[in-house]
C-alpha cells in the first residue's frame, strides 16, 4: 500500500463510520489511484514483469553456468554370447552390473564467435557382478573444450541485438500502457464531473422553476400572463423534477463506473474537484515527433521484427549449403580397480571431431525457405514504415489539437461567465415582469450548455496532454523522457 492510499484510508476513517463511504478526489490523485490500483494497471504491470524476467535470464545467460549432473544408480542385466577357442562352440554367459557416475561443467558462451567454452570433471564407477567380476573407476580430473557451428550464423550475436531492444519494447509498452490508463482515468473523471454538474444545474432548475411557477400563479391571477403561459410553467416544473431524477440516476452510474475503474468499494460516494484553468503553453511538434519516434513503443516492435526476419534470412541462407560443427577439448583420464588409483598418473586426453551435414536433394525446402524468410522481412519494413507515417500524422494532429485547446478553456470560461450573467439577470427582469418565457427559456439553455461545455473543453485539453505523452512517452512539464524517470524510480542502469 503506497502513500497515496495510506492517505485515502486516513480520509476514510477520519470522521469515523458515518464517512467510510465518501471521498473527493481531484483529477492527478485520480490517476495516481488507477496508476496503483485499477485492473488496467495490474494487467499492464504483470506483462512488464514477464518481459523484465525474460531480460534478466538473457543477461545472466551471458555468465558462466555452473551444473552438477548426477547418474546415482544404473542397474544392467543381460545375456551375451562368447565363443569358446577350447571346446570351439558359443557360449551364453549372465551379464549383470551395477554403474554410478556424476560430473561438473562450467559453460560460457562465446558471443564474438557464437561457440561454447566448457570445463567438466566426472567421475564413474562400475561393478560388474556376471561372468567376469570386476569393479572399475573412471575419472576424468579435468577436461577444457570449446564447440562451435561452422556455418558462420552467430545466434549468441543476433541475441545480443535483439534482446536489449526486446526489454525496452516491453519497458515502453508498460508506460504506453500506463498512459493508457491515465486517459481512461481522466474519462471517467470528467464523465462523473458532467454527471454531477447536470445534477446540481437539474437541483438548480427545479429550484427556479418551482420559484418561477410561483410567480407565474400571481401573475396569472392579476392577468400578467395568460393561463397557457401559466401550463407552460407547470411543466417546466414537472420537467425538471423529471430531469433531476434521471441525472441522478446517470450521476449514481458515473460514480459506479469511476469506484470500479480505481478498485473502490462500489457504494463509495465520490465528489470529483475540477482542475484549475490549465497554465498558456504550447508544444513544439517537431520535438514531439522527434520523442515518438524514439519511445513509440509500436515502432520499437517493429524494429525487433525486422531484427528477427534478419536474423532468420542470415540462418537460412547459411543453412542453405550444409551443416557443419566442431568440437575439440583437451584432458585428462584414468581408469583403476580403486578410487584412489582412478586420480594417481591421470593421461592426457585430447578429442577433436568435425560432423559434416550435407543436403544432396530436398525438392527445394531450404530455397523455399530463404525466399519466405526475405519476403517476410521486406513485408515488416512495408508495415513499419506505414505504421511510422500514420503515427506521425497522429502526433501532429494531437499537437494542434491540444495547442488550441487551452485557448478553447479560455473561450468556455468567458462564455460560462456571460450565460450566467445573462441568466441571473433574465430570471430577475421575468420576475418583475419585464421578460417573456421564451426569452427566459433561452437564457437558462445558454447557462446549461456552457457549463457543459467548460466541463467538456476541460476534459479535451486534459485528454489530448495526456495521449500526447502516450505517444511520446515524454513529460512535458519536466521535460524529461518518462522511460528515464522509470529507470531512476526503480534504479535500473
Amino acid at each position: 500500500m503506497n502513500r497515496l492510499h495510506l492517505l485515502l484510508l486516513a480520509l476514510l476513517t477520519a470522521s469515523g463510520i458515518s464517512a467510510q463511504r465518501h471521498i473527493t478526489l481531484d483529477l492527478q490523485s485520480t490517476i495516481e489511484i488507477a496508476s496503483d490500483s485499477s485492473l488496467q494497471a495490474f494487467r499492464s504491470q504483470n506483462l512488464y514483469m514477464s518481459g523484465y524476467w525474460e531480460y534478466v535470464s538473457f543477461k545472466a545467460g551471458r555468465l558462466p553456468s555452473l551444473s552438477l549432473n548426477l547418474t546415482p544408480a544404473s542397474y544392467n542385466q543381460s545375456v551375451t554370447r562368447e565363443f569358446d577357442n577350447t571346446d570351439q562352440v558359443y557360449r551364453y554367459y549372465s551379464l549383470k552390473s551395477y554403474s554410478a557416475s556424476g560430473g561438473l561443467n562450467i559453460v560460457q558462451n562465446f558471443d564474438p564467435l557464437g561457440g561454447t567454452f566448457y570445463v567438466e570433471s566426472s567421475l564413474a564407477y562400475m561393478r560388474n557382478f556376471g561372468h567376469t567380476r570386476y569393479t572399475q573407476y573412471s575419472a576424468i580430473p579435468v577436461r577444457i573444450g570449446y564447440r562451435q557451428d561452422l556455418l558462420g550464423f552467430n545466434q549468441f550475436r543476433w541475441e545480443r541485438r535483439i534482446e536489449p531492444v526486446k526489454y525496452e519494447k516491453v519497458k515502453k509498452e508498460f508506460l504506453y500502457n500506463m498512459e493508457e490508463v491515465s486517459e481512461t482515468a481522466v474519462n471517467y473523471f470528467f464523465n462523473l464531473a458532467l454527471a454531477q454538474a447536470e445534477y446540481r444545474l437539474a437541483k438548480d432548475n427545479l429550484a427556479s422553476a418551482d420559484t418561477i411557477y410561483t410567480v407565474g400563479e400571481r401573475r396569472f391571477k392579476i392577468a400578467s400572463i395568460s393561463q397557457a403561459d401559466l401550463l407552460t410553467l407547470k411543466l417546466d416544473k414537472v420537467n425538471a423534477e423529471n430531469t433531476l431524477a434521471n441525472t441522478r440516476i446517470a450521476m449514481k452510474r458515473a460514480m459506479f463506473s469511476l469506484a470500479s475503474f480505481l478498485g473502490m468499494d462500489k457504494n463509495t460516494e465520490i465528489t470529483v474537484q475540477l482542475p484549475s484553468v490549465p497554465s498558456a503553453r504550447t508544444i513544439d511538434p517537431d520535438l514531439a515527433l522527434m520523442h515518438a519516434k524514439a519511445n513509440n513503443p509500436k515502432l520499437l516492435s517493429h524494429r525487433q521484427g525486422i531484427l528477427e526476419a534478419q536474423r532468420d534470412v542470415s540462418r537460412t541462407r547459411m543453412e542453405q549449403h550444409f551443416n557443419a560443427n566442431i568440437n575439440a577439448s583437451v584432458g585428462f583420464n584414468q581408469f583403476a580397480d580403486n578410487f584412489s588409483g582412478a586420480y594417481h598418473h591421470p593421461m592426457r586426453q585430447d578429442i577433436v571431431s568435425l560432423s559434416i551435414n550435407i543436403p544432396l536433394i530436398d525438392w527445394g525446402v531450404r530455397k523455399g525457405r530463404l525466399n519466405m524468410a526475405k519476403n517476410n522481412l521486406n513485408i515488416l519494413e512495408i508495415q513499419a514504415r506505414q505504421d511510422e507515417l500514420s503515427m506521425e500524422e497522429d502526433v501532429i494532429m494531437t499537437v494542434s489539437d491540444f495547442n488550441i485547446q487551452r485557448q478553447l478553456v479560455s473561450s468556455a470560461i468567458e462564455a460560462l461567465d456571460l450565460a450566467e450573467t445573462s441568466y441571473a439577470q433574465t430570471r430577475q427582469r421575468f420576475i418583475i415582469g419585464k421578460a417573456d418565457l421564451n426569452t427566459l427559456t433561452l437564457s437558462q439553455n445558454r447557462q446549461q450548455d456552457a457549463n457543459k461545455n467548460y466541463i467538456t473543453s476541460l476534459q479535451n485539453y486534459w485528454l489530448s496532454y495526456y495521449k500526447l505523452r502516450k505517444l511520446t512517452l515524454f513529460d512535458f512539464d519536466s521535460g524529461m523522457e518518462l522511460s528515464n524517470k522509470f529507470d531512476i524510480q526503480h534504479h535500473i542502469r
